[in-house]
């Protein structure tokens, strides 16, 4: 596998382009001064954009281009798309939530829009509630209808229980129990979409040192490693103990020695119990018992790069790294993309990638 251009012309042109409410105002794309597109892991994309409030009038005068809220308003939807102007893709899509105006000392006065993805609505309400004899995806589907999105749940069915959501908001409770299970939340679109971590994979990439990848930095870190996770707890139906043990199940991709073999190598074998979180059943014990030792398995190599701008690096893309050191090359999981658009610098793409094993030197 090799990298991937980022378009199909010698020059790359990848200015943003922005529409508002379904309209595209070409107005806007020429005072774009910057972006700044956010998303991870468990969801909430949000986007800052920068534009010049100020535009020639055919008459030969100046006015503000934003004042009159025809084009750009509190509540407005926006999808934001970046990569070549041939060919742009989105890689935001929401509401305004906020607006800040400056006026600088030197220099035409400027306009910048705060906007989140559909979560936000998610994290707008607060309640407590019951979901008695539900699972995941069931609570899932509820919420996401309380809203009026669509969703895509992916598995997440088997297992069942009595779930409080205690004074939080959708969006947290929501957070709270898919880590429960290993899952991500995200808004592709206007969909609500979780799945097990596991079963993520927004596309695959090449990225090589010195050529689309600009940067990066490697952290390989034993501090958080174990070699097995136990849980224990009681069954009040049955009346029995729970007991169970994980030694990992998901580790995401990649190839080479796991975190716990260099750790048991090393040091010592590490065993973490989970006490403090009650389970009712085995089922219950068993995901938590698979969760914790999975996240902190994935964690063992991180690595933070910084590519030429590509809208298709985004959260739970599966990049292949080379043209760096053996142990580093490998397969990781990105757990954040961060977009940047300027005019000093261009499009570049920041990101935040996992794996759980360290190849040999």
């Amino acid at each position: 596998m090799s990298e991937t251009a980022v378009a199909r012309l010698p020059v790359y042109n990848p200015r943003p382009t922005l529409r508002i409410d379904e309209q595209e105002f070409d107005r806007i794309r020429e005072l774009v001064i910057a972006m700044d597109v956010r998303e991870q892991e468990n969801g909430l994309s949000t986007l800052e954009l920068r534009l010049r409030n100020m535009f020639s009038e055919v008459s030969g005068g100046a006015g503000f281009a934003f004042e009159n809220e025809e084009e750009l308003k509190l509540g407005s939807t926006l999808a934001l798309y970046s990569g070549d102007l041939t060919e742009p893709q989105e890689i935001f899509r929401g509401r305004v939530t906020g607006m800040e105006t400056e006026f600088p000392e030197e220099g035409p006065p400027e306009i910048v829009i705060y906007a989140e993805d559909q979560l936000q609505l998610l994290r707008m309400k607060r309640r407590t509630r019951l979901f008695a004899d539900q699972s995941l995806a069931s609570i899932a589907e509820t919420i996401a209808s309380d809203h009026g999105m669509a969703s895509t749940i992916t598995g997440l069915s088997d297992s069942s229980g009595n779930w409080m959501q205690l004074n939080e908001s959708d969006l947290a409770f929501l957070r709270r129990i898919a880590q429960r299970f290993d899952a991500d939340v995200q808004i592709v679109g206007e969909e609500l979409q979780l799945s097990p971590v596991n079963d993520v994979q927004r596309g695959e990439l090449e990225l090589r040192l010195r050529g689309q990848l600009r940067s990066a930095r490697f952290f390989a870190d034993l501090s958080h490693q174990l070699n097995s996770v136990t849980v224990t707890g009681w069954n009040p139906d049955t009346g029995q103990r729970i007991n169970e043990t994980s030694t990992g199940r998901n580790l995401g991709p990649g190839s080479g020695r796991l975190g716990s073999e260099i750790l048991q190598q090393a040091f010592f074998s590490r065993n973490e119990h989970i006490g403090h979180i009650a389970v009712n059943n085995s089922e219950e014990a068993v995901a938590l018992a698979n969760s914790v030792y999975d996240q902190a398995a994935r964690r063992f190599v991180t690595v933070e790069g910084n590519t030429e701008g590509n809208p298709g690096l985004r959260v739970g893309t599966h990049v292949r790294i080379s043209g760096v050191s053996p142990r580093f090359e490998n397969t990781y999981y990105v757990t954040r993309a961060h977009h940047v658009y300027n005019q000093s610098r261009g499009y570049e793409t920041r990101f935040c990638a996992q794996s759980s094993k360290l190849e040999s030197p």
